[in-house]
């Protein structure tokens, strides 16, 4: 398994597209990915379980990879969140 923290740069947070974005990002992988946020635990797969978590713009994240593809995975996403989701 593989985690990194990443600062969520989206001046609006993780509202329903750059949630849609990060969650087909999350599908091109075979990994379980999932991301903590304060007390809470959310599936990068599932628009809904994303849009649950409440993530604002300013807010870190922690990213956790765990699969054979665990790596490229958590570069992806880091990747993704950096450039801003679509925005």
């Amino acid at each position: 398994m593989v985690s990194q923290k990443v600062v969520i740069k989206n001046p609006t947070g993780l509202h329903l597209r750059p949630a849609g974005i990060l969650c087909k990002e999350a599908m091109q992988f075979k990994s379980l990915i999932t991301f903590q946020f304060r007390d809470s635990t959310a599936n990068a797969k599932s628009v809904l379980s994303v849009l649950g978590a409440c993530v604002k713009s300013g807010d870190e994240i922690e990213f956790f990879c765990e699969g054979e593809d665990e790596q490229e995975a958590l570069k992806s996403l880091v990747r993704a969140v950096e450039n801003g989701l679509g925005e």
